[in-house]
């Protein structure tokens, strides 16, 4: 693989012509671990355009910003806060977690502090006390950030479908690509169609580099 050109033709069609060390050594650290261990590059293109959602473009490990006003509140979290609720935790991102995350994915109450203990974190933003422990790092949330820790999990996670039962190989395979679909290996139809074009974008990039 030439990796030069995959970094021209990213840069191009997804950096607006600018890309830090950071995302380079990001994408770096990706693509040493699909050819260590190959796979099908529709896999591949799907985690990187995955880590380019998840983290706001950054390609590396990042901490879930929670930062949210009392509209964003509503929009992101309906069910876990009223009006007068959005209104009263906004821009208190510990709070926020500690509600918006209580009593589900394995976390305890909003007293317990589990919601901010387990808010999301690597390259796919794995949230919950579940999902830490699937990975042996409950008692050390924070080996979610390291480089090489996010890109296992990322891969394990989206190839054997341990973030929500599905996996990349029930959308691309020998008979079907499902770009839309696999938006459910992590989050539902949450921004599919977005994620779906990036997705393309990084498989273009990849055939270019062959």
């Amino acid at each position: 693989m030439d990796r030069a050109k995959f970094f021209a033709a990213v840069r191009s069609s997804l950096f607006s012509g600018r890309l830090s060390t950071n995302q380079v050594n990001g994408m770096d650290a990706i693509l040493d671990e699909w050819q260590a261990k190959p796979f099908d590059s529709r896999w591949l293109a799907y985690m990187l355009a995955t880590a380019y959602h998840e983290t706001d473009s950054a390609m590396c490990a990042i901490s879930e910003n929670l930062s949210y006003s009392a509209a964003r509140l509503r929009t992101m979290f309906p069910k876990y806060f009223t009006a007068g609720q959005a209104a009263a935790y906004a821009r208190q991102p510990q709070k926020i977690a500690n509600r918006a995350y209580a009593n589900r994915m394995g976390n305890g109450n909003e007293a317990s502090g589990d919601g901010w203990r387990y808010r999301g974190r690597g390259l796919v933003q794995i949230t919950g006390r579940d999902n830490y422990a699937k990975y042996g790092i409950a008692d050390n949330p924070d080996m979610a950030l390291d480089p090489h820790r996010a890109v296992e999990i990322m891969i394990d996670g989206m190839v054997n479908g341990r973030f929500s039962g599905k996996k990349l190989a029930d959308y691309f395979s020998a008979t079907a690509t499902d770009w839309i679909g696999a938006r459910k290996i992590i989050n539902g139809a949450d921004r599919a169609t977005d994620i779906a074009g990036y997705a393309k974008k990084f498989l273009a990039a990849l055939e270019a580099a062959r």
